[in-house]
């Protein structure tokens, strides 16, 4: 298949272009700053159309994960591109297929598992799941993700290309051995002995193994019944007091030292990022997949876990990533 990855210089794309690489597909990321790597690259800015669309036309799958990283404080500015990256580089990757003399057959676009409400009682799946932004007393951070979320899927659900399949890929954290990696960040906490409760613990996490995201992708591609948003999740999400447990548990440190809420807002206003990416409680599940027959390999955290840090001991992934 001949795959296009507009933003896939970043963690996901990263994960996804290597392997769909190493199957021996013809994978090409769009970046703004293209690196060196086994696969092609090109440069774009993500709002105007140029030599790159020409990849488009003719190519078998899109798969759009352009946006800037909201790892970072939501100053104005920082808003302002977080928002304008992902509705721009959405229309103009419309634009190209709709353009296209022989178009791709399917678009995924990149969304998230952040759109659906902050709840402990039930899980999230895509069709009973309460969309996110009405919680009472949710900061104002929150309903900016909310907005900004709703927004990039109305982007894609505006564009007009009736000769391709779309699909929202409303993905959880993906967990991968890669350096920086969430999986990583999270890893070199419980080394230190920092990987304990954080507020009351109870926020749900949602996540999925990276073999499994690939997976899901393979997937999504294959069954032209699947448009619409789709949960990429693992059908286990669980409260972030038992996730680092675990974590701890699989990589022998007994104890995890606590954060409280105000301690978290001080630590993550002086790291330049917003403790929503914490304190948000996220239970997601992936009805539409299991529902279309998808198995997942790592369903468990346990089993993701100790297969994660057995890679991320050998350093293997985060080697190639680097």
């Amino acid at each position: 298949m001949r795959i296009v990855i507009p933003g896939g210089s970043g963690k996901v794309g990263t994960i996804l272009a290597r392997a769909f690489h190493a199957d021996g597909h013809d994978v090409l990321v769009l970046s703004r700053n293209p690196k060196h790597s086994s696969w092609r690259g090109m440069a774009w800015d993500g709002r105007t159309m140029s030599d790159w669309a020409d990849e488009i036309d003719g190519s078998d799958v899109v798969i759009n994960l352009a946006g800037r990283s909201v790892d970072c404080r939501y100053t104005h500015a920082n808003r302002e591109s977080i928002r304008n990256s992902r509705l721009e580089s959405t229309r103009i990757v419309g634009e190209a297929i709709a353009q296209a003399s022989n178009p791709p057959r399917v678009w995924l676009q990149a969304s998230t598992a952040t759109i659906y409400a902050h709840r402990y009682d039930a899980a999230n799946d895509e069709n009973s799941g309460l969309l996110g932004g009405n919680e009472p007393d949710s900061p104002d951070t929150w309903r900016f993700s909310i907005d900004v979320a709703t927004a990039w899927e109305r982007a894609l659900n505006d564009a007009r290309t009736p000769r391709t399949r779309k699909v929202l890929m409303r993905s959880a954290m993906t967990m991968s051995p890669d350096h920086g990696g969430i999986f990583d960040v999270l890893l070199r906490l419980v080394r230190y002995g920092l990987g304990g409760s954080v507020g009351d613990g109870r926020q749900f996490v949602s996540w999925i193994h990276e073999r499994d995201f690939v997976s899901a992708i393979q997937w999504l591609i294959d069954h032209d019944d699947i448009a619409g948003p789709v949960n990429l999740a693992s059908p286990n999400p669980l409260p972030y007091s038992e996730f680092m447990r675990i974590l701890r548990s699989v990589r022998g440190v007994p104890v995890g030292l606590p954060a409280t809420k105000w301690m978290l807002e001080v630590g993550t206003f002086f790291l330049r990022t917003e403790s929503e990416l914490v304190l948000k409680s996220r239970r997601v599940i992936p009805g539409r997949l299991l529902n279309s027959g998808f198995q997942f390999q790592f369903p468990a955290w346990a089993e993701a876990a100790r297969d994660l840090c057995s890679r991320w001991e050998s350093g293997t992934e985060r080697k190639l990533a680097s």
